[in-house]
């Protein structure tokens, strides 16, 4: 993946997914339950992403076991993440996370996207509805010059078609992942140049 990750982040990476390896047996995360499996799926899935984060603050909605926020947020310790999770369970989990690894540049806000407040450089959303619903949700967090990154399995181009008039496609750039079969994606969306413009 040519990715530059230094010693004490693959510490801290691995100590990550142990925490969520131990909270999975009784908290059911995620569905992957292999830790050779949970670093292919969750961490170089997450650090796919890093080259396109921009800016110093990033709102990783729906966050739920911390992905891809976590990980982003342990590689890029000048950055600080913003883990948007409704649900009990996940964000005990999250703030857990916080609290142990211990991660100084990371807060966890346990509300529904629609009622997170607050302007971000970069926003992450793992494909948890359709890009128009997910911009419904959570377009109004996006700074004017940020980026919206959605991770998906393949671009649908119908569903780029439908995206709001107030956003605009930046690019679709295909990830390749060691150890996850099948496609992967970040559609790049920004807000349209006139939305912008209007501040």
């Amino acid at each position: 993946m040519q990715l530059d990750v230094p010693a004490d982040v693959q510490v801290k990476l691995l100590a990550y997914l142990d925490l969520l390896a131990r909270w999975n047996r009784t908290y059911n995360l995620t569905a992957v339950r292999d830790p050779a499996e949970m670093v292919s799926r969750h961490l170089l899935d997450s650090l796919a992403v890093l080259p396109f984060v921009r800016g110093t603050t990033l709102a990783d909605l729906g966050s739920g076991a911390g992905l891809p926020g976590i990980p982003l947020a342990i590689a890029q310790p000048d950055l600080r993440v913003t883990l948007v999770e409704s649900n009990g369970k996940k964000a005990r989990f999250l703030r857990e996370s916080v609290r142990s690894l211990p991660l100084a540049n990371v807060r966890v806000e346990q509300s529904r996207v629609q009622d997170t407040t607050g302007k971000f450089d970069t926003v992450t959303a793992r494909a948890f509805a359709s890009l128009t619903a997910m911009l419904a949700w959570g377009g109004h967090l996006l700074a004017n010059d940020g980026r919206w990154l959605a991770l998906k399995g393949h671009a649908d181009p119908a569903e780029i078609a439908a995206v709001p008039d107030d956003f605009r496609l930046v690019a679709v750039h295909p990830l390749t992942v060691p150890g996850v079969g099948g496609e992967r994606c970040v559609v790049e969306l920004a807000r349209a140049r006139s939305a912008s413009m209007l501040g």
